[in-house]
């Protein structure tokens, strides 16, 4: 018997009488390398979805050479280059299921994972986001699970939650019909697409729920850090700037949002300050002094600051010594180039830099 986490229902429910129908769909931007892993992925699963559509996003690789062995299983769509949530709704307005369930082109599911989020959406036909934990892959190797102690699905207040971090995972599926009264995912916003069709939903009303065994895997892919986590720094806040005009936030709720905005943009500052350090450029000593006086940063963030501060050149050495010994990958996770964490490495997790 599997275990699921999700909020007490609002009114009782009945176990549904029939599965629902799931189109998984996939968008692929300049995926040929790894989209067939994806899609073989899908042909494991236990209990076939209904169908999948891939929407190519434009891609100029040679995506239609590797879906070739697939195409006689998938619903094929092409738009032009327009992002990642243009072909993730192009991809949705041609579904049938019941849900529409997200499937990164990079990532794979583990063969029970349909026949789970089925079984969720079964005994709880009153939820509309589903989901599962998943493994955090790097170079095939599993990290850790996506869920732990530091990341935990919400099940106690989900409105209060979904305006403080993206607590669902991301492949998620949701009921269709919600997901296109809803217009879709926002093609203005690059970075942080799901979390704010989540925070939409949620506070229309919707559950969440989640299966607890980890039945994808998501792979952490080394990248810029001071490209990616600065642009899904400005995502969070862009996503949270647009939920504070919706109408649909209670009063005693605002202060919570107000206090997201303001912890993002704190993540902001002391990241700027770090790429400052790391390229060199000139930091102006009024940037680290409005970390030590400003309020709401933790002790550990006002120490760094100091160094920024007293000694720059020094905290510049650090943080490129450790850029040079480690990479941080999605949800902040800092994985090391070399086998143990090292001296750096432990000194980042007592600094507490490792969870910015």
């Amino acid at each position: 018997m599997r275990s699921f986490l999700a909020p007490l229902p609002v009114r009782p429910v009945e176990p549904a009488d029939s599965a629902p129908t799931f189109s998984v769909i996939v968008a692929a931007y300049q995926v040929a390398d790894v989209v067939a892993d994806a899609l073989e992925s899908i042909r494991r699963q236990t209990a076939p979805p209904w169908e999948v559509i891939v929407c190519d996003d434009g891609s100029t690789d040679a995506l239609e050479d590797a879906l070739a062995p697939y195409r006689d299983e998938i619903v094929f769509v092409r738009i032009g280059h327009g992002g990642e949530a243009a072909a993730k709704n192009a991809a949705a307005a041609r579904a049938s299921g019941d849900f529409v369930v997200i499937l990164d082109a990079d990532d794979v599911y583990l063969p029970e994972r349909l026949e789970a989020l089925a079984e969720l959406a079964n005994a709880r036909p009153d939820l509309d986001i589903l989901t599962t934990d998943a493994y955090l892959v790097v170079d095939g190797r599993r990290v850790r699970r996506n869920y732990d102690r530091r990341w935990r699905f919400e099940v106690a207040d989900q409105r209060r939650a979904i305006l403080q971090r993206n607590f669902i995972f991301g492949h998620a599926a949701v009921r269709r019909e919600r997901l296109l009264a809803h217009g879709g995912f926002d093609e203005s916003i690059i970075w942080t697409t799901d979390w704010d069709l989540w925070l939409r939903l949620i506070l229309d009303g919707s559950l969440a729920g989640a299966v607890t065994e980890p039945l994808a895997l998501y792979r952490l892919r080394q990248s810029s850090l001071t490209a990616r986590r600065r642009d899904l720094l400005i995502g969070k806040l862009t996503t949270l700037d647009k939920a504070s005009r919706n109408e649909a936030v209670r009063s005693e709720e605002r202060p919570v949002l107000a206090l997201s905005l303001a912890a993002y943009q704190r993540e902001l500052e002391l990241l700027e300050l770090r790429e400052a350090l790391i390229s060199g450029d000139a930091l102006p000593r009024s940037r680290p002094l409005r970390v030590l006086a400003g309020s709401g940063y933790s002790a550990k963030s006002r120490v760094e600051a100091a160094g920024m501060f007293l000694v720059p050149r020094l905290v510049a050495r650090l943080l490129r010594r450790r850029a040079a010994h480690s990479w941080v990958g999605a949800g902040g996770v800092r994985v090391s180039r070399r086998s143990g964490p090292g001296l750096l490495g432990r000194l980042a997790r007592w600094t507490g830099a490792d969870r910015v």
